[in-house]
């Protein structure tokens, strides 16, 4: 649920929509998100002074609120292999 609205914004936001990956881990009421973008993307996700991803969080808590839980997201960049 929490998953799906990420994926919407994330990939709406990113050059590289197909390397999106997140995981949603839920426990005691708490929701905690994993977005893994491209490293091209951390820019794009993070923001000036962390504006967008701020906003992104802001959006998440509100709709987690709503079910009575609360929401994180963690941000990490995909490893790329050589």
């Amino acid at each position: 649920m929490y998953k799906n609205l990420l994926e919407y914004i994330a990939k709406n936001l990113v050059a590289y929509p197909d390397k999106v990956e997140i995981s949603e881990v839920e426990s005691d009421g708490k929701v905690t998100l994993k977005l893994k973008v491209a490293k091209e993307d951390m820019g794009r996700v993070i923001g000036k002074e962390g504006r967008i991803i701020r906003s992104i969080r802001e959006i998440i808590t509100a709709y987690a609120s709503k079910d009575s839980k609360k929401a994180s997201i963690d941000v990490e960049e995909i490893k790329e292999n050589a």
